[in-house]
Parts: C-alpha cells; structure tokens; sequence
C-alpha cells in the first residue's frame, strides 16, 4: 500500500471513533434516563448534549495542540480521551460522573475534527486531495454504523447493556494509539511550524526514507530564500506532487503575504464559508437524528426492536452514500455535491413532516429518514471536512479549521441539549419543517456563494479566497 494512502487511513481512523462515540449514545440514552430518573432538561444536558459541549472546547481549542506540539502528537492525544471517556463511562454511577467523562470524550471528537483534515490535506496532493480527506468521513460513518449494530445485538442482554455498549470503544481506541503512533509529521507543519532537526530525522528514519540528512536539509520552513525553496520542494516531490516548482513558489508568496491571525479582514471570505458550512451541516437536524434515531422511529409508530434496527439501517444508508460522495468528489466537485445534497434534504425532511401531521408513520418515515441520511451522506457529509481545510492558508488552517469545527459542534451541542425540550413542546411535524425550511436556505447559498475548490492546490485557493 502506498504510503500517503496508508497514513491517510491510518489518521482517518480517529473519524472511526468519532463515529462510534457519536453514535453509540442513542442506543443508551433511554435506558439511562430512567435509571437516574432525569428531566428532559437533565437528560439533554447531562446524558445526550455533555459530549458535545466538549466537542465544542475541543474544536475551538484544537489549533494550538495542532501549531504548538503538531499534527501527529495532537492525534495520539486524542486516542487517550477516546479510551479514557469510553471506559469511564462505562462504569460510571452517577449523571455528573457520566457527563464529565462524555465531555472528556467530546473534546476528542472536537480536536480530531480540526487534527485530522488539516494532516491529510497537508501531505495530499491537489489531485487527490478530496478523496483522501473525505477518508475521515467515511471513517466516521463506518463507526456510526459498527455502533448502531452493536447496539441493536448488545441491546437486552443483560440490565446493565448500556454500559457495555458504551465501554466497547476502549477496544478500537486502544488499537489506534497503536497504529497512529507510526504515522509520520505533516511536511507542512515541520516547514512552517518548527526547526527541529533531531525530531525531522527521528520521524524520516521511522518511515524508512534514505538520504536522510540531505532531506533534512530541504525540508525546513519555506521562506523567502533561494534554500527555502529547496526545503518545502523536497518535501513535496517526497509525497509524488506534480507541477512541484510553481506549487513551492507558490508556498513562500502565501507565507510572505499572509497575516498570522485568522481574524484578519484578508480571510473575511474564507471565515464566513466556514461558519456557514458548519451552520447550515448542524441546522439539517443530523446529530438530532443520529443520536434520537430509536426515539423518532418509536414515535412513527415501530416498536423498540424495530426501532434499533431500523437505526441501524441508518448507518448501512450512511455508509453506502459517503463511499459514493467519497468517489464523486473529486470527480463532480464539491458543489456539485452540496447541489444534490440540499435538494435530498428539502424533499426528505419535508415528506417526514407532512407524514407526521398526517399521522402517517411506519415505512414512509423510515424511507425518508433514510433518504435524507443519503443526503447528507453524498453532500455536506463529504464535503464539510474537506472544504474546510482546503479554504484557509497554510499559516492559520488549524486555526480556521478550529473556527469550522467549533460552529458546527456548537450548533450540535444547541441542538442535542434542546430536542428533548421541543419534541416535549412542539408536534414532531414542526421540528421538521423548520429543519426543511433551513435546507432551503442552504440551497440558496450553495448557488450564490460556495466557491468551487476541486483540483485546487491550497495554495492557489489562499491567494484566490483572499481577493
């Protein structure tokens, strides 16, 4: 296996965790609210929405592990507070104790949503780019569904099923602090971030390169100089970049030109893309399916078998669809997928709230919520992660991909804290059609204002985004 391929998937593993952490709570959550009695304030706030507010710390604070320690320290940090969180709540015995080691866990999945992008966009090449990072993606609905199917055969075997659905993440986090420990440091990040010698020579003699000192010699930070640009070629011809010489010329414009704080005016563009994404991702109402997944089933008329099953079909649909968004995206582009996508979403999520105002549950529910997984799978859940690491310059990305990260969790931690509130307060049917009528305004952005980044280097798309 080619080794850029290899350390994509490798990295991408931590989506794997994300997926499953995201997921595996719907199975639990019930369960949990009768055994500690909650509120359905209580429950939104300590059981469903206290990983996500760590997701929001996580991915707000992501960038300075990422600029400060790097790419592959930040990463393996995030493989202990998977494993810590997931064995912790496991045996948790009470809601505070539960919601703390959830919000460990949160911030995991929030700086692994800024970490991971930022490393694969940073050793791919333009041409494959898209695929590659959309690898995290497809890793986050493979965990998705491995926890939906977990859930459905751990449910009934014993009182206490919850905790080992819960508790089974150690397994896979463990063996990914394994496996990312071997991955190299991003090229980007040593040419920009640091100059360290020993630890530049410690990482090309663990994945095997030759000539050693002679690339340590190229590969420091690219500047201003004739011998910097020498630097940042080497370590991109290492990585099989075509057009190699106008890419590193390109480089050491970007980072003469270029303000280090990403509030200022010159990434007004890109910023606003970025919230906007993650804004409108979060206002489909996903996380509120995925994590009320049962609970919406069971209200559409399934009994509770039924609705695990029918959940856990939820992440085959997810699945099948971000492996085709996974192929498309490099292919069709990304808007083209943001296209399809928000038409999927406004028919589904209006077809579900017609239904359920009609009181016409069962199959047509379950088709819909299906067709709008599909959705989400081949637009925004290809797309996102992608779109936000390509948009922001070398200098700030993991800054830029913390600000897209932390929108987007902070709209799901909103969301996931206040559902159990509006399904008490509202008919299901308006739930819905407030969330069709949001995916309309998405449209109207991806017409009028998304940007298309296929086959762009990141550093052709800095200088095109910052005009």
């Amino acid at each position: 296996m080619p080794k850029l391929l290899l350390w994509s998937i490798t990295v991408a593993v931590a989506g794997f965790l994300f997926g499953f952490d995201t997921a595996v709570i719907s199975g639990a959550e019930q369960k949990i609210q009768i055994l500690w009695n909650l509120s359905p304030m209580e429950h939104g706030l300590l059981i469903v929405s206290s990983a996500l507010w760590g997701t929001v710390i996580g991915a707000l604070s992501g960038s300075y592990p990422c600029d400060k320690f790097g790419r592959k320290a930040t990463l393996i940090f995030i493989g202990i507070l998977y494993a810590l969180s997931a064995f912790g709540s496991a045996i948790a015995q009470d809601p505070y104790t539960f919601a703390l080691l959830r919000f460990i866990g949160g911030i995991g999945v929030g700086i692994s949503s800024v970490a991971v992008p930022a490393y694969i966009s940073e050793v791919a090449p333009a041409k494959r780019r898209g695929q590659l990072v959309a690898l995290y993606q497809f890793q986050i609905v493979f965990g998705i569904l491995v926890a939906m199917l977990s859930n459905y055969f751990i449910s009934g075997v014993a009182d206490w099923d919850w905790r080992l659905m819960l508790g089974i993440e150690t397994l896979p986090a463990v063996l990914y602090l394994l496996f990312v420990s071997r991955v190299p440091e991003s090229p980007r990040w040593l040419a920009i971030h640091r100059d360290d010698i020993s630890q530049c020579r410690k990482i090309l003699n663990d994945i095997g390169e030759e000539n050693v000192e002679q690339i340590i010699s190229e590969i420091k930070a690219s500047k201003s100089t004739k011998a910097d640009l020498a630097k940042a070629k080497s370590a991109l011809t290492e990585l099989e970049h075509h057009n190699v010489e106008q890419e590193v010329e390109d480089i050491v414009e970007e980072k003469q030109s270029e303000p280090k704080s990403l509030f200022s005016a010159v990434y007004q563009l890109p910023i606003m893309l970025a919230f906007l994404i993650a804004f409108f991702n979060q206002l489909s109402g996903i996380n509120f399916i995925l994590y009320y997944a049962p609970r919406v089933f069971s209200m559409a008329g399934l009994d509770s078998s039924s609705a695990l099953l029918s959940s856990a079909g939820i992440g085959l649909v997810n699945l099948i669809f971000t492996m085709t968004g996974l192929w498309l995206i490099d292919r069709a582009g990304r808007k083209s997928l943001m296209y399809i996508g928000s038409f999927g979403y406004v028919i589904s999520l209006a077809v579900v709230a017609w239904a359920f105002a009609n009181n016409i549950g069962g199959a047509v529910v379950v088709f819909f919520v299906f067709m709008f997984i599909a959705s989400h799978a081949i637009g925004q859940g290809a797309v996102i992660w992608v779109f936000i690491s390509e948009i922001f310059p070398n200098a700030v990305r993991a800054k830029g991909q913390a600000l897209g990260s932390g929108t987007h969790w902070v709209f799901a931690a909103l969301i996931s804290l206040l559902m159990p509130t509006a399904l008490a307060a509202f008919e299901a049917s308006t739930v819905f059609y407030f969330f069709a009528f949001m995916m309309l305004l998405q449209l109207v952005w991806v017409k009028f204002m998304m940007p298309e980044t296929k086959g762009k280097s990141l550093e052709d798309l800095a200088l095109e985004l910052k005009r």
